[in-house]
């Protein structure tokens, strides 16, 4: 039984972590050097940093605070925001990132997926989608969430992992910070497609819902929360406990 991954995740803007709801309404919370220290010592799987700006103010990814972030972490770390070249890929690489997580940069050019996964290795491309429920239908956003691409969202997904996407990262924007349990039928809908790990994001509030993530699809490879951790109201450890104790295999 494959191992279930419970992943931390730092939404970071002007240097601080931030959270809100369906991407709006960002709230400061700490400083991501503190927070990834944090979730590194307390049974974290991995963590997600994420320049949640870089792609809307044309930027790339501030290496300063991802370098001292990750000379804190010793899990796997996931970093993202403003991927747009094969040298973002190098840079964020090269500041202590584990794998690279593309979303707007591979809309603008689906080929910089190809191309990292033959240069770094598909383990090292993680595609992010962020995707709301647009008329009856999956559709990916850019830009933070604040662009309609009007792109069919399951399909570009598919697509997105022949490529040569070596993870998925699936944002759903309505459940974001809601805290009313993830979107277990589109996460089913991409299980359904693709053959490599994906990540559900968006919508956990307590431990429960993590149970039925892993219930509900059970395809799904981590859940990936943010609020729910930063403010204390679900503990890792406790979490995985009680997973553990549902029959759910997480690392302990």
């Amino acid at each position: 039984m494959i191992t279930k991954r419970i992943i931390p995740c730092l939404d970071v803007k002007d240097g601080r972590v931030v959270k809100g709801v369906k991407f709006q309404g960002l709230s400061d919370v700490s400083s991501p050097v503190t927070l990834a220290d944090f979730y590194s010592r307390c049974g974290a799987d991995e963590l997600v940093f994420y320049d949640i700006t870089a792609s809307a103010e044309g930027r790339g990814i501030f290496t300063d605070i991802l370098r001292e972030t990750a000379k804190t972490v010793f899990i796997p770390l996931t970093v993202g925001g403003g991927i747009n070249t094969l040298a973002d890929f190098e840079r964020v690489l090269g500041s202590g990132a584990d794998k690279v997580s593309v979303n707007s940069g591979a809309i603008r050019n689906p080929s910089i997926i190809e191309e990292a996964a033959k240069r770094y290795g598909s383990q090292c491309v993680v595609l992010s989608a962020d995707v709301s429920l647009v008329d009856g239908k999956y559709t990916v956003f850019a830009r933070g969430g604040r662009e309609n691409t009007g792109i069919e969202a399951i399909e570009w997904i598919r697509a997105g992992a022949e490529r040569g996407a070596g993870e998925i990262v699936v944002n759903s924007i309505d459940t974001d910070g809601v805290k009313r349990g993830f979107d277990v039928d589109m996460l089913s809908a991409v299980c359904n497609v693709v053959n490599v790990p994906v990540i559900a994001s968006g919508g956990a509030g307590k431990k429960e819902d993590f149970i039925d993530l892993f219930r509900k699809v059970p395809d799904i490879s981590a859940g990936l929360a943010a609020s729910i951790f930063h403010f204390g109201e679900v503990e890792i450890a406790d979490l995985k406990k009680t997973l553990a104790g549902a029959g759910i295999n997480v690392r302990v």
